[in-house]
């Protein structure tokens, strides 16, 4: 069965991926995203990501209260798988986000498997004109 798999993969011009144990224990630290990293509050310390499926990353996300920050990302959240996200001391267990609110300086670090390739964005509602945009592109 695994030699029909491979020749039909073969066929088709693609490789089998294999996995063993946990995909997501092993993280990768991204570089931190800090919020209002200028004077007037809309500056981001980072423009954009580069991520590859299957990986697991954690990402620690800070703001520097100088604005409230309502992060969306639909198309980012829907393709990754979540593991988890700590903030306040806590660790907060759920299968999706759907926005991060920073009302004040805050952090929070989340920890997530991409499952689909493309390009999406993280936006604070109301900010993208301001420039409050993070670009993320999975391969």
């Amino acid at each position: 069965m695994r030699i029909a798999l491979a020749i039909a993969a073969l066929i088709a011009g693609t490789t089998l991926a294999h996995a063993e144990g946990d995909l997501s224990r092993k993280c990768d630290e991204l570089p931190a995203l800090v919020l209002g990293t200028d004077d007037a509050g809309y500056a981001v310390s980072q423009k954009s990501y580069k991520l590859v499926t299957g990986k697991c990353y954690a990402l620690t996300i800070k703001s520097t209260g100088k604005k409230e920050y309502a992060l969306q990302g639909p198309v980012f959240f829907r393709n990754m798988w979540l593991r988890k996200v700590e903030a306040g001391g806590m660790e907060i267990k759920a299968t999706h986000l759907v926005e991060l609110e920073y009302e004040d300086a805050a952090e929070a670090e989340i920890f997530f498997v991409p499952i689909v390739a493309g390009k999406s964005t993280l936006a604070a509602k109301g900010l993208e004109d301001k420039g409050v945009v993070i670009e993320f592109d999975v391969k």
